[in-house]
């Protein structure tokens, strides 16, 4: 099975782990440090996120 790779950027990852406060867990590059908890909370950050910027620009409706 293959990976997808780069659905979101690293830059968005590092930023998003600083906002939930794991930062200092991956700072080195190392994601094996978070825990599940921590992963669910970067992704669903992330759609939040992308929800939010989808709905800015008229292309989603909102809720």
């Amino acid at each position: 099975m293959s990976r997808r790779n780069n659905l979101m950027s690293d830059r968005l990852k590092y930023e998003l782990a600083q906002e939930l406060g794991f930062y200092h867990k991956v700072k080195d590059g190392d994601w094996g440090n978070i825990t599940t908890r921590e992963a669910g909370s970067l992704v669903r950050a992330a759609i939040k996120r992308a929800e939010r910027s989808l709905a800015e620009n008229g292309t989603l409706p909102k809720k």
